[in-house]
């Protein structure tokens, strides 16, 4: 058994780590998915009050809430395959809900792109409403994410991916580790036995 996180600011490419997982067969818990079926719930539209509901479900449930959400869905995933990755982690509390439940068979993986990239690579997706659409600005949505303590789940990471490089060295590096065959992660076993 093996359940990799994902964690990283928006448009850092946590969305095309989970392709690459599931091009490898592998399950992908998206904790966004979550966010999304309670924004649809409550009758809001998931591309402009996204982050509000996930703010919410933090503040009625507990900062740990869409973690907890998640976890029923990965076990069932888990039963029949090897590996699940889980998109989308965004505090060191949800970091502490997987650690608890899969012990050493969790990797946490940041994804990491300067500002600019991101802003870029959002723009091209076109999946969130711009600020002048009545979404919210990259700044807004980093400063949320981090209000969530997004930097200390990221300071945590077992494996830091800065994807600043071309996409195929990107999912190169994701493939490497969602088969388990990472030598930043091996090196690291290996020296620590």
């Amino acid at each position: 058994m093996h359940v990799i996180g994902t964690v990283g600011l928006p448009g850092s490419g946590k969305g095309e780590a989970a392709t690459v997982a599931r091009e490898d067969g592998i399950p992908v818990v998206t904790m966004g998915d979550v966010v999304r079926q309670e924004t649809a719930d409550r009758g809001l539209d998931p591309a402009t009050d996204h982050g509000t509901v996930a703010q919410a479900l933090r503040e009625e449930n507990g900062p740990a809430a869409i973690a907890e959400r998640s976890l029923p869905m990965i076990e069932n995933r888990l039963e029949g395959h090897e590996t699940v990755l889980v998109d989308g982690i965004r505090s060191g509390t949800e970091v502490d809900v997987f650690e608890e439940a899969f012990g050493d068979a969790f990797t946490l993986v940041s994804i990491e792109a300067p500002f600019e990239l991101r802003a870029e690579r959002i723009d091209e997706r076109g999946r969130d409403a711009s600020e002048a659409d009545g979404g919210e600005g990259l700044a807004a949505r980093d400063e949320r994410e981090r209000g969530f303590g997004m930097d200390n789940a990221m300071e945590r990471a077992d494996v830091v991916v800065e994807n600043t490089d071309s996409l195929e060295a990107f999912h190169d590096r994701i493939r490497s580790i969602v088969r388990g065959t990472d030598d930043e992660k091996r090196a690291e076993a290996e020296a620590d036995p």
